[in-house]
């Protein structure tokens, strides 16, 4: 069931260090999306988690991704990537965030289904690497079938705002089974708008500047 519009959509902060988990959570951050350096984030360190896992009350989600050349795997990583999942949930982490593509961009589902099941009880989420794949239906076809928790998207577009159409017919396809988060330029004065014309209840914003997610949290605030 979907939440009514008066309770204030859950803000995911990703955020790269201590200190912008820390701001995140203070400013009203529902959850954190933790990653380490590179474009579009990679496998943080053990030392940041355990740090961020200390100084976190909110659910900590942790980037499972071993490198930045593409979304795709060979034998090495995904042995990397399970030692990953297995050292992320020792240490308390609630969730894992990854992606696995073949190399024509679809749902790599071989390597997913064993994510997810070393990950177990953590929960999964698959990144933007869904905004890469040919059709949208079809990968979240697959991450329904091996359990995946949540879906990070622009709907396939430039932008959440852009993407407002497909969010709401991903968001109906899924139902209850998934949620879908959206993310992609979501800020204080588009975040309604996403809202209202997507039907989602999460968003997800860069935290590399804390005040994103002060400004995005008191624009629901202030327009309640």
């Amino acid at each position: 069931m979907t939440p009514p519009a008066s309770v204030p959509p859950l803000v995911e902060a990703c955020c790269d260090s201590v200190y912008t988990a820390r701001a995140a959570q203070q400013y009203g951050a529902g959850r954190v999306e933790l990653c380490g350096p590179g474009t579009g984030g990679t496998t943080p360190s053990l030392g940041l988690i355990v740090r961020c896992r200390d100084e976190l009350r909110i659910p900590l989600h942790v980037m499972i991704r071993p490198h930045t050349n593409s979304f795709r795997y060979d034998d090495d990583d995904v042995v990397v990537m399970c030692s990953d999942i297995v050292a992320a949930k020792s240490l308390g982490v609630d969730g894992i965030v990854l992606g696995p593509l073949h190399s024509d961009n679809t749902v790599d589902a071989q390597q997913l289904a064993e994510f997810v099941a070393v990950a177990r009880p953590m929960k999964v989420a698959f990144h933007r690497a869904f905004d890469h794949t040919p059709d949208a239906f079809d990968a979240l076809d697959h991450l329904l079938m091996h359990g995946v928790d949540y879906v990070l998207t622009s709907g396939h577009s430039r932008t959440a705002l852009h993407g407002t159409s497909n969010l709401k017919a991903l968001q109906a396809r899924a139902g209850s089974q998934l949620v879908v988060l959206a993310g992609g330029g979501v800020r204080a004065d588009n975040v309604h708008r996403i809202i209202e014309q997507s039907d989602v209840r999460e968003v997800h914003a860069r935290a590399t500047d804390p005040a994103i997610i002060r400004d995005l949290v008191r624009a629901w605030e202030t327009a309640k």
